[in-house]
């Protein structure tokens, strides 16, 4: 048994919240983070007798994603009951789908650094999202907030394509860049805007048979996405070594230990007694209707990154990082607009912007610098104004005091030094100044020309421009 070598099998159930400013099936407001049970009325809360009106926009929202996810729109859709009893239902049931989905068959194409793999997507569904129940801070209670019931859901269910946690990481990331460039889904993982359940298992290489599925649930993070199956995979693996029995359960990832542990048995389908909800007619979407959800939809991630490679002459890492958002791309191209040249804005944008943004903790949606600053600055580099040394001093500056290149440049005097005679006198002290170096180096000691660079732009404190100095100290260390 330890010779055997195991195939991964994923699949994953991502729900992601839409971005209605009303619930589903009634009136009240999504909005996240207000007081407790604020935000509720008869139908959320499922009193006796309320009926539910499905949200218009909530349908629209699905199908504008099945469509840019490749998926087929059902001309024929109901919801369903799916029965169950948690504290944070109220109604014993959530109010889903089952047999009859809004989209089906669909597919995105990922790369999680092994080329481009298309996953398989099963069917995306619109359903209502439960309450809250709070553990913490409640003593011997439990309380539960139903601000979040009747919040509406999309839970777009994959294939089990996925064969390694490194491509179920890469795959949500492609479906949250998908969602927030149509502006279905904020994709606010911390609020639980975006979250997923991992089906996994593990079967010797070579088997078609899959082996005892466990569900990860509820994971809100690609980092805990990939730590959580990364420790599944292998104490699957293990066990099976071990001759111990792998149980059809579901699994709750603890952050603290970095282990998953079992929470309940995982139940099937005919558990939750699906029946087509009797309050609520099926739908069927006009095709005119849908035909126009598709011309709204805007240029997508992939379509995008082809065009910044084959439009910009990117190579294909800064075109996947830069479509990686719809903000950043469009960020990307403001800036070419006002003539930056797009392989420097490109290093500028992934270097120094991103490392700030990252220190920051904070979205190109909340940068403080502008297309037009960064511009600005690149102007200034090529008129040699400033050298691209002192360039990311003033970047800096510009980001954190928001004042413009040429204010931080002139309070701080740092317009590069070009002038051939007031370089050339720096050259001749340091050659003055160092005279063992200098007869090293005109004897053919050509490494020590980088000492005399770097003694200039000492003396310059920076500003001396490199292209002058080279080219000054080439002809005076040859005597000339």
């Amino acid at each position: 048994m330890s010779t055997i070598k195991f195939e991964t099998v994923i699949g994953l159930e991502v729900h992601a919240q839409l971005l209605t400013e009303s619930k589903i099936f009634c009136g009240c407001s999504t909005k996240f983070g207000l007081p407790p049970n604020s935000q509720t009325c008869p139908v959320c809360t499922g009193m006796p007798g309320s009926l539910p009106v499905l949200n218009e926009k909530a349908l629209l929202f699905t199908i504008k994603t099945g469509l840019a996810t490749n998926c087929s729109i059902s001309p024929f859709s109901r919801f369903a009951r799916k029965n169950y009893f948690y504290p944070d239902l109220p109604k014993g049931y959530q109010i889903s789908q089952y047999e009859l989905p809004v989209c089906e068959h669909g597919h995105v194409d990922i790369n999680a650094g092994e080329g481009t793999r298309r996953i398989g997507i099963t069917r995306i569904h619109i359903e209502e999202d439960a309450g809250k129940n709070i553990h913490e801070g409640a003593g011997p209670y439990s309380f539960v907030d139903l601000n979040r019931a009747g919040v509406p859901l999309m839970e777009i269910v994959s294939e089990p394509d996925l064969r390694n946690p490194k491509e179920a990481s890469a795959y949500m990331r492609k479906l949250r860049a998908i969602l927030r460039y149509i502006g279905v889904c904020d994709g606010n993982m911390e609020q639980g805007s975006l979250r997923c359940d991992a089906n996994i298992s593990v079967r010797p290489e070579g088997s078609t048979r899959f082996g005892t599925k466990v569900e990860l649930k509820n994971m809100n993070s690609f980092k805990f996405v990939e730590k959580a199956l990364e420790y599944e995979v292998k104490r699957q693996i293990s066990a099976i070594k071990n001759g111990e029995p792998i149980f059809q359960e579901t699994r709750l990832w603890d952050t603290v230990t970095g282990t998953t542990q079992s929470m309940r048995s995982k139940e099937e389908a005919h558990d939750y007694r699906y029946f087509p909800e009797p309050d609520l007619v099926p739908f069927m979407p006009a095709k005119e209707w849908v035909e126009d959800i598709r011309s709204a939809i805007p240029e997508l991630p992939d379509a995008r990154r082809e065009r910044f490679i084959s439009d910009y002459g990117l190579p294909e890492y800064d075109a996947e990082l830069l479509t990686s958002e719809k903000a950043l791309a469009e960020w990307f191209e403001e800036t070419l607009k006002l003539g930056a040249q797009p392989k420097a804005a490109s290093n500028w944008i992934m270097g120094e912007l991103m490392r700030l943004f990252n220190e920051d903790g904070i979205s190109i949606e909340e940068s403080p610098m502008t297309p037009a600053g960064l511009v600005e600055l690149l102007k200034l580099i090529d008129a040699g104004t400033i050298s691209g040394k002192i360039a990311k001093t003033v970047f800096e500056d510009m980001y954190k005091s928001r004042k413009t290149a040429a204010e931080i440049i002139k309070e701080k005097g740092l317009v590069q030094i070009s002038g051939t005679e007031e370089l050339g006198a720096v050259i001749d002290q340091v050659i003055s100044s160092n005279p063992g170096e200098t007869e090293r180096c005109r004897a053919g000691e050509e490494k020590l020309f980088g000492f005399f660079v770097g003694q200039v732009m000492k003396a310059t404190k920076g500003k001396g421009n490199p292209a002058v100095i080279n080219e000054l100290l080439k002809k005076k260390l040859a005597g000339q």
